[in-house]
């Protein structure tokens, strides 16, 4: 996980002539956290994955009824005020911000660098500053918010705040600031911004106005760059779209990975549209150094697959499945996406497009719904009644299920997600979850 709209500007204002630090609080490999905690070890999982440290705290008001603890992840509060008051005093503070329901951590981060730097401006964009706009202004303590991709907008205030000459736009080509890491391992990359489809749980046109694509090329350099002279060894595709079109970019990349023998180890978190995954790419994919794929399935009810424009089908998925073990990928790197929680969902939905996935040999990651303010779902949710349009931006975390009013039903999905994650262990272990007759049962017994 890498702020990697903020290291892509902090970049640009370098290009500039700016002095450019990095602060980031999620960054499990952080020098400071060593000295910090007696004995701190990273815990890698695998891929350079792994645990953040947390801190329980108490439950704000809006989830005080969830049963479930409440902590803050990242770098420890006590060591990030540490890090600040030992920092040279800045000009400008830039902050970005991740999924809405995480803006209590952006706030104490921005109050905690007004109390450290009193008079210095502290400017807020990103994830949630855009999807709650008048939230974070009316409420975030920044000087400044920026939603969506502002570029002009952002670098006239900068130029404005610091009385440094700066105009114009970031060139699309320009590569984030991952030098800015002390020790760094993962890194994500974006061959594009935004998404051609629109698909109405998902906030990727309101972020990114338009698709637009990066050369191949640069691409490939700052991969390039990336595994040889940085030694990242895990890189994580960002992108909402990577396969469209694939002969006339993907692959262009991955070839020049094969020709350069760059050695990397690539994931694709964001899932991939299993319908444009064919022999010759998933070879190429397998070839250029690609380990864990995750596909984009949602459901196998044909009323959502038709909601969703059609974007996959069964025999997509199941042609995908074959053509990516056919070309040398483990069945247990390979795992697929279905969304529970949604308005109006039944848990046999559910249950049906989980077994449909195990029934591919393959891991399945189910996707708690999170309804994101200014979506199609989020406008019938608010219709139906189901959210308030003014709702704390906290009631929108998945783990939550916010908009499955009914507590049974919410327990049952929980407890299906521990079915879930039993199942991916005896994937993992080349064994079949159908042949567990207590895992059926269990199963079944949920159902009834």
């Amino acid at each position: 996980m890498k702020p990697f709209g903020l290291l892509t500007v902090g970049a640009h204002l370098r290009r500039h002539g700016f002095n450019v630090t990095l602060l980031d609080c999620m960054d499990r490999l952080h020098p400071a956290l060593f000295d910090h905690i007696p004995g701190y070890r990273t815990r890698h999982r695998f891929y350079g994955t792994g645990h953040y440290i947390k801190e329980p705290l108490v439950k704000p008001a809006p989830v005080r009824h969830v049963p479930r603890n409440y902590s803050r992840y990242g770098l420890p509060k006590s060591l990030v005020r540490r890090l600040l008051e030992t920092s040279e005093k800045p000009a400008l503070v830039m902050m970005t911000s991740g999924m809405t329901y995480w803006y209590p951590g952006v706030f104490e981060m921005i109050a905690l660098c007004h109390e450290i730097f009193p008079g210095i401006p502290v400017m807020l964009g990103g994830v949630y500053a855009t999807l709650c706009h008048e939230h974070a202004r009316s409420m975030s303590g920044a000087d400044h918010v920026l939603a969506g991709s502002a570029v002009p907008e952002m670098l006239e205030l900068v130029s404005r705040l610091t009385r440094f000459p700066l105009s114009g736009d970031i060139d699309t080509q320009t590569r984030p600031a991952y030098d800015l890491y002390t020790r760094i391992q993962t890194a994500a990359v974006r061959t594009a911004m935004g998404c051609p489809f629109r698909c109405p749980f998902c906030a990727s046109h309101l972020l990114s106005e338009r698709f637009s694509r990066r050369d191949p090329e640069d691409v490939f350099q700052e991969i390039s760059f990336l595994a040889q002279d940085l030694r990242v060894r895990d890189i994580a595709f960002y992108d909402d779209a990577l396969l469209p079109d694939h002969e006339n970019h993907l692959d262009i990349i991955l070839n020049r990975i094969v020709q350069k023998k760059v050695r990397v180890r690539m994931h694709t978190p964001n899932g991939l549209h299993p319908k444009w995954i064919d022999p010759d790419s998933a070879r190429l994919m397998f070839r250029s150094g690609f380990r864990t794929m995750r596909l984009s399935y949602e459901s196998i009810d044909p009323d959502r697959q038709k909601e969703m424009g059609y974007k996959v089908s069964d025999s997509d998925l199941v042609s995908a499945v074959r053509y990516l073990k056919d070309a040398g990928f483990a069945l247990r790197d390979i795992g697929s996406y279905v969304l529970m929680g949604l308005p109006g969902q039944d848990l046999k939905e559910v249950a049906d497009s989980m077994e449909f996935i195990l029934g591919q040999g393959i891991r399945v990651s189910l996707a708690s719904f999170s309804p994101i303010p200014g979506t199609d779902s989020w406008y019938r949710a608010v219709a139906g009644g189901l959210i308030r349009e003014d709702a704390d931006p906290l009631l929108t975390n998945n783990s939550i299920f916010p908009l499955v009013p009914d507590p049974v039903q919410r327990k049952k999905l929980v407890e299906l997600g521990t079915l879930a994650a039993v199942a991916n262990q005896k994937v993992v272990r080349n064994e079949s979850p159908f042949s567990d007759g207590d895992w059926k049962r269990k199963l079944r017994h949920l159902l009834s």
